[in-house]
């Protein structure tokens, strides 16, 4: 299969999310794609854990106003920005970029503090994309066509 060139900045969808054409960060450097999310709770829904959570785009100063929820998660350890390790809630969610729609994990964290609210880590990219960090947005020349 060909690799498709994208660059250090991305716009993608998140459909299952709300998230429309909004920014993201690739950060060959991150094995796992992160997403800020504030809210973050595990509760108990008709006798299941679920977790529930809002996402908010501080590079778009917009909040999607809703708050997710998803029943399939789990846990995972990952090392920080700063190199700490710390556990964080996995969510799979669709992802739509350059043309191509497939699911993908994200970590969700607080990012508020972050110049970018998402993060595309080596583990969506691995054997889709190559990454021209000279460029930004390449994806849309691979859109689908309507």
């Amino acid at each position: 299969m060909d690799k498709k060139i994208i660059g250090r900045k991305e716009k993608i969808t998140l459909p299952e999310l709300g998230l429309n054409l909004v920014w993201a960060k690739i950060d060959t450097g991150a094995y796992t794609s992160s997403l800020h999310a504030e809210e973050i709770r595990e509760i108990e829904l008709n006798g299941k854990p679920v977790l529930t959570f809002q996402i908010l785009m501080p590079s778009h100063q917009k909040f999607t106003g809703k708050t997710l929820t998803f029943e399939k998660f789990r846990k995972k350890k990952v090392k920080n920005s700063f190199g700490h390790a710390e556990e964080r809630y996995l969510i799979e969610t669709k992802i739509q970029l350059a043309g191509e729609t497939y699911r993908a994990e994200f970590t969700l964290t607080d990012r508020s503090s972050m110049k970018n609210s998402i993060l595309l880590g080596r583990k969506i990219l691995r054997g889709r994309f190559l990454v021209d960090v000279s460029q930004t947005n390449l994806g849309k020349s691979h859109r689908h066509k309507k």
